[in-house]
């Protein structure tokens, strides 16, 4: 059975991002964890602690996360009703990324399933903070769902890659299980001037072909140029609904999501974007 975590902060953003994985996993038999991390709430930049005490805001808190959590339950178990699903909450007294990764290794999630945005991020940017800071130190796959996306099967999927880092069977099984259930097409996007692959570059290439035995692979190459302009006109190019990376040491991703911001960059992808991890925790 599929295990997949779902963070809500009970915004639209997170109850759009709960949709799509009731859709993606339709089929299948699935655990869905909600949780709620409340730390912020209590002591963080959001508090609303008026007269009453840590101890007290605190334990006020988690029982509106209790109740909320519960009626997020009733009114899915009642709206969306699948045999196949089970519901369970989580209402943990920590930051965000602490209760997700807390969470995911005690539960041995499969798969981490959020909004791109929670209540307080700003309209303009694609990425919201705390989105950003699970990529970065959850070692889960993650799936960021953009809020007005509307639900499509991932049918065409963008990996794009400079077959410069060894891959693992490990992190490519969720993508190969995905396109075995999906039927779908896996677009492997090249970016660079050279044509001509070195060594090192075969032997990573065929392994990812090797560990992607279920998907309709399709190799290309574009040349460089600003990377995140090269991947955002191949998804309009293509018609791509999921881009998937790999956040590995020195990879394009890392780079993106360490040294500058994915905005500068130029990647603001409207589709969902999984992330999946390849760095030593």
């Amino acid at each position: 059975m599929t295990s997949v975590l779902i963070p809500t902060d009970f915004s639209n953003n997170a109850m759009h991002a709960i949709k799509y994985a009731l859709q993606l996993y339709k089929c299948e038999r699935t655990n869905f964890y909600f949780l709620h991390a409340f730390a912020d709430e209590v002591y963080g930049p959001f508090k609303n602690n008026g007269d009453n005490s840590i101890d007290e805001q605190k334990e006020i808190t988690r029982k509106y996360a209790d109740e909320t959590l519960t009626n997020l339950i009733a009114e899915l178990n009642n709206t969306y009703h699948n045999p196949k699903h089970h519901y369970k909450s989580i209402s943990a007294f920590e930051s965000l990324v602490d209760a997700v990764n807390d969470s995911a290794n005690k539960i041995n999630v499969d798969l981490i399933i959020m909004g791109t945005q929670g209540k307080t991020a700003d309209k303009n940017i694609t990425f919201g903070s705390h989105t950003v800071q699970v990529f970065k130190y959850v070692s889960c796959p993650v799936l960021a769902i953009p809020e007005n996306y509307k639900y499509q099967q991932p049918k065409k999927i963008l990996f794009p890659t400079d077959y410069m880092l060894p891959y693992k069977r490990r992190e490519l099984k969720l993508l190969n299980t995905l396109a075995a259930e999906f039927k779908s097409e896996i677009h492997c996007l090249y970016i660079s001037d050279f044509e001509e692959l070195s060594h090192r570059q075969i032997d990573n290439k065929r392994f990812l072909q090797k560990s992607l035995p279920d998907a309709y692979l399709f190799n290309e190459r574009t040349p460089v140029k600003n990377k995140g302009d090269a991947i955002m006109e191949y998804i309009f190019k293509k018609d791509i609904n999921l881009l998937v990376m790999v956040n590995a040491r020195h990879s394009f991703l890392e780079d993106m999501l360490y040294r500058s911001t994915i905005e500068k960059i130029g990647l603001h992808p409207k589709i969902p974007f999984l992330v999946m991890q390849n760095l030593p925790r």
